[in-house]
């Protein structure tokens, strides 16, 4: 502790914002107890705010003041950053992305579009940087959408759309794309975004864009009650998940397990109990067992005989404590919910 405390003072009073970041995890967890955890906090604020490059710091920071449930105190951070970057256009527009980020990411649309606004405005008028500006348009429109104005975002991410497609900047274009297919599907109509997530298909992708692809085409099949082809589409965002990296992998798994948990609720066990093979067959180890014993916990639950007995076997298999865990929360009787993704 003693080494550490003496270069992360050093750091501090030489303002060397890149030790400071290196030093943060270790140092910021070996406080105990939250007031002198605050009094660094404040500390760091002060140097923080002066860095050239500041935003990773004030990420980590304004992540800490989260988890006192202080996001505010983080969240005024990057305002006071953005604040000393007003008389640089480049720079301030590059604090205030940071500044609607940061809102956006604390759960404050409202605010996060108030800001893109003001970002909108400055990357207009001032800098006249085309993709900026639609890059900027297609975060508004995902803010208008948190807050339930579809229409609005629609409008917007068209208005994104047509700029991409204009600059030939295609993976952000496959973006927007994806973006409008799920408002369309929010609105209810399903054939346009099934069209345009067509469109996303046939073109030359990476991998994430693909995934992100399957998974609202199974929000649409499923919004038509097309169970089996939403199946279908989870599983082919698994596969191509399962080579690209574990944090996409496990967005795609949370989406299928929630999936299932909502067809569980609304009591549609007979698609769930056809469609568990599929999943298993892509894993070698106990999640196989997991996918094998949702199926018969499906049978169980239509009344099939025998199936009691066969999950009881295949969820002993299942060593993994997180889908055991799973298992033992559907068993449990639930109110019936809607299915969603």
């Amino acid at each position: 502790m003693g080494d550490i405390k003496a270069e992360w003072e050093k750091a501090l009073e030489e303002k060397d914002c890149e030790k400071l970041l290196e030093l943060f995890d270790d140092y910021i967890d070996s406080i105990e107890d939250e007031e002198t955890l605050r009094k660094e906090l404040e500390r760091l604020k002060g140097v923080a705010e002066e860095c050239e490059d500041p935003y990773d710091l004030l990420h980590e920071i304004g992540h800490v003041y989260a988890h006192l449930d202080d996001a505010e105190a983080g969240i005024e951070l990057y305002r006071r950053v953005a604040e000393r970057k007003k008389d640089d256009p480049e720079e301030y527009a590059t604090a205030l992305y940071y500044l609607a980020d940061a809102y956006e990411h604390f759960g404050m649309p409202e605010k996060a579009i108030e800001t893109y606004q003001k970002l909108l405005k400055l990357e207009e008028e001032v800098l006249k940087n085309e993709r900026e500006i639609a890059l900027t348009l297609a975060n508004l429109a995902v803010n208008y959408d948190e807050l339930g104005e579809t229409e609005k975002a629609i409008e917007l991410m068209e208005r994104a759309r047509e700029i991409f497609e204009r600059l030939n900047d295609e993976k952000n274009h496959m973006i927007s794309l994806l973006d409008l297919a799920h408002f369309r599907y929010e609105v209810g109509d399903y054939n346009t975004a099934e069209a345009l997530i067509n469109e996303v298909l046939r073109n030359p992708r990476d991998d994430e864009i693909e995934i992100n692809a399957r998974l609202v085409e199974a929000e649409i099949f499923a919004g038509r009650d097309e169970y089996d082809r939403a199946f279908r589409a989870i599983r082919d965002a698994l596969v191509k998940a399962i080579n690209v990296s574990d944090e996409i992998f496990g967005l795609v798994f949370d989406t299928l397990t929630d999936f299932i948990e909502g067809l569980f609720n609304e009591g549609s066990y007979g698609v769930v109990a056809e469609n568990m093979e599929s999943f298993a067959e892509l894993f070698e180890d106990d999640t196989a067992y997991f996918f094998r014993a949702i199926a018969e916990l499906a049978r169980w639950k239509a009344g099939e005989d025998g199936a009691k007995e066969r999950f009881d076997g295949l969820y002993s298999k299942v060593e993994n404590e997180e889908l055991r865990s799973v298992l033992d929360e559907w068993k449990r009787p639930k109110l019936s919910l809607s299915v969603g993704l």
